[in-house]
């Protein structure tokens, strides 16, 4: 039977409006999406240790149970431990006050005197930062009472997840024909490992380089140390636009509470070190190698990410890259858009191509090991 051939503009019409629609979903059904898709990767997480409970005896029902409140256990500690540095950190929040006061004064007569910029401008202008900053300011409190509701919506999503595991599965085995169901099983398997073992490494790169944070930021003596240390990893997760708000705060905090330069001097020499070990030993030892993404998509995905979900949507940006590379790569339709991704970078054109990955296995791969 041969197939119909369509014209490359009506084809291209139709993938630009699918496009169009499904970014207008994406959009209008972020309430629901965003905890959903939360949850789904939790939940793949959480998956060997439901299993695990399986094997000691206990029901399923049980078994999600405890595994949940674990995972709620350690995040709630995270939280509270979040929370305790912060309440430290408005204690002393006059005080921080009137060094930024000080330091404005000082540079509205710096700008006059440079630049013979006037208070009345000045002035202005600062007018017009607090306008736009009330805007962002308002985006942001609606954005954190978007993550309230993920909060209260992901255990629930977990849980029926979990429970309705092995329906879901049933699902994409029978969607597809039977003869493939091999490969379907392979490929099933093969994600799950191998974003089980992303997920694994990321939380280890960011409990290292938390850690590393900290320690310098307490050796060059800079306030809540520990406090800009932690929230430096989480926003490393977001790379390279993460990576430069997390120089920014203690570089900051240091301007307001310390006189002269030398601490932020020390400050971007530290983070520098700390971003060149974690980009050339961290990653490519604890990371999954398997779901690396390029420089390029990554910026452009965090981007897309914030423009569409906001903050929620740039943590969830790379994970969802990463999974979309995964099935890429086992689908052979699909390899291309894989390659293209992934930061294996060819040395030589096609039908000569030699690539710089190494195929050793991460730490975190080794954690979850092979799939069965």
């Amino acid at each position: 039977m041969q197939t119909k051939q369509y014209p490359f503009f009506l084809k291209s019409t139709v993938i630009l409006f699918g496009l169009v629609l499904l970014t207008y979903t994406l959009i209008n059904m972020k309430q629901i999406l965003a905890p959903l898709a939360f949850a789904l990767i939790i939940s793949i997480l959480l998956n060997p240790l439901v299993n695990r409970f399986n094997r000691m005896g206990l029901s399923r029902i049980l078994s999600i149970i405890f595994s949940l409140l674990i995972a709620i256990t350690v995040i709630s500690a995270i939280f509270y431990f979040l929370s305790s540095q912060i309440a430290g950190f408005s204690d002393s929040f006059p005080v921080l006050k009137q060094k930024m006061n000080s330091l404005n004064g000082q540079l509205h007569n710096w700008l006059q005197q440079r630049f013979g910029m006037s208070m009345d401008k000045q002035s202005q202008l600062v007018d017009e930062a607090m306008n736009n900053g009330k805007a962002l300011l308002g985006k942001t409190v609606g954005g954190a009472l978007g993550m309230l509701g993920v909060i209260l919506l992901m255990p629930v999503y977990i849980f029926m997840l979990l429970f309705y595991k092995t329906l879901i599965l049933n699902f994409l085995f029978e969607v597809f024909a039977e003869e493939n169901s091999d490969k379907v099983s392979s490929i099933l398997g093969q994600t799950k490992a191998a974003i089980q073992s992303y997920m694994v490494g990321l939380l280890l790169e960011a409990l290292v380089v938390a850690i590393l944070n900290s320690t310098a930021l307490l050796i060059l003596g800079v306030d809540y140390a520990i406090l800009l240390g932690v929230l430096g990893a989480l926003l490393n997760m977001l790379p390279y636009i993460g990576g430069l708000v997390a120089i920014a705060l203690p570089v900051l905090i240091a301007t307001v509470t310390k006189d002269g330069f030398s601490t932020q001097i020390g400050i971007l020499i530290a983070y520098a070190i700390i971003q060149f070990l974690d980009n050339n030993i961290l990653v490519p030892r604890l990371v999954s190698s398997k779901v690396q993404i390029n420089a390029l998509f990554s910026i452009i995905v965090v981007l897309l990410g914030g423009a569409l979900w906001g903050v929620a949507g740039m943590f969830l940006s790379i994970p969802t890259v990463a999974i979309l590379k995964i099935i890429f790569d086992r689908i052979d339709d699909l390899k291309p858009w894989g390659k293209l991704l992934g930061d294996t970078v060819p040395t030589r054109h096609k039908g000569q191509i030699w690539t710089r990955r190494s195929k050793k296995p991460s730490v975190a791969e080794k954690i979850v090991g092979e799939p069965k």
